[in-house]
């Protein structure tokens, strides 16, 4: 299972609200347990400081505004996986922190609306959020004095034929503690790196066409994150890039909702989760679709072509990580309630 979600949630006034959100298929980082676990996905209350809602914070464990694919919730994502260079700005796509969100009322109507329509919305997380975060991840004790700081800048155009576009920027700024284990490469090496954490910042850009019927997604974005050095001795800050661009195409018919869709991505830079934080290199191009033959039921069937570096083995007689091909075919059948 790749997810089991049970969400509790509801409006204690009209200036509170809260939104609790465990799953039940979570896996385990240690290994040995590769699924089952109940772990916290979301446990945070908006607090609203105006009659219509257009002010509040959001204080807890909630989704890190970044971008557009990591509020974008799986359940109305198209392809299986969010793009790896921009999740990685985020583990687990959220973190303990402080968000202040801004939208105007029919602004927020408009993100219920491209929910609702099934046109693969994010929901609302405001036209302007302002944070501050801890910087370690999902249910990750935070390792440092320093938090993250993020602000994000959305908007959903309208236009008088009822097309939708939305553009935005996001940036973050902070500093991670990464994981270092003992590398053999050939004799053991632990690789240092500073204490209170190594510079992790990004600024990214993104655009949406909603398919109507046809469409256009895309992501990008630079900056700095720790990084394993060339000589396995040290992990310190290392520029990034990245992004990915996904057509699609949504077709209403008589047996349900069809969305075939491609998808190209590239990275260049660190998975700094990872322990030791190593260099990642990526590209990939995934095609695939979309088959709702009723709103809560859903059938995705996608094929991936991957070229990517095996980020989680040290290779002794590479002296490095071993980049891979892979072709995958996959299948997910997921039902909603």
């Amino acid at each position: 299972m790749r997810r089991a979600r049970i969400v509790i949630s509801g409006d204690v006034s009209d200036r509170l609200s809260v939104y609790l959100q465990h799953d039940l298929a979570t896996g385990s980082d240690t290994g040995g347990v590769t699924g089952g676990l109940l772990a916290v996905r979301d446990a945070y209350a908006d607090i609203f400081f105006d009659a219509e809602k257009e002010y509040r914070v959001r204080a807890g464990i909630s989704k890190i505004p970044y971008g557009f694919e990591i509020l974008q919730s799986s359940q109305n994502r198209l392809a299986m996986d969010r793009a790896d260079a921009v999740n990685i700005a985020s583990r687990d796509e959220r973190d303990t922190g402080v968000v202040f969100y801004w939208a105007p009322a029919h602004i927020r109507d408009r993100y219920k609306e491209l929910v609702r329509s099934g046109l693969k919305g994010t929901g609302d997380y405001g036209v302007l959020g302002l944070g501050v975060y801890n910087g370690q991840g999902l249910n990750r004790g935070e390792l440092n004095n320093n938090v993250h700081k993020i602000a994000r800048l959305n908007y959903p155009f309208k236009f008088d034929g009822g097309q939708f576009f939305e553009v935005g920027i996001s940036a973050l700024s902070g500093k991670y503690v990464p994981r270092a284990v003992s590398i053999t490469a050939p004799t053991a090496i632990t690789p240092t790196f500073n204490s209170q954490g190594v510079r992790d910042n990004r600024a990214g850009v993104h655009a949406v066409l909603y398919p109507q019927p046809f469409g256009l997604q895309s992501e990008w974005n630079w900056g700095h994150s720790p990084e394993l050095n060339a000589s396995h001795t040290k992990i310190e800050a290392a520029k990034l890039k990245g992004g990915y661009v996904q057509a699609m195409y949504k077709l209403d018919t008589n047996l349900g909702s069809w969305i075939p869709y491609a998808k190209w991505q590239r990275y260049d830079g660190s998975e700094k989760f990872i322990a030791n934080a190593p260099r990642s290199i990526l590209r990939e191009t995934e095609i695939g679709v979309e088959w709702l033959p009723r709103p809560e039921l859903e059938l995705t069937v996608a094929y991936a072509k991957m070229d990517r570096t095996n980020v989680n083995t040290f290779v002794t007689a590479l002296n490095g990580y071993r980049q891979v091909h892979a072709d995958t075919l996959r299948v997910q059948l997921q039902w909603n309630y």
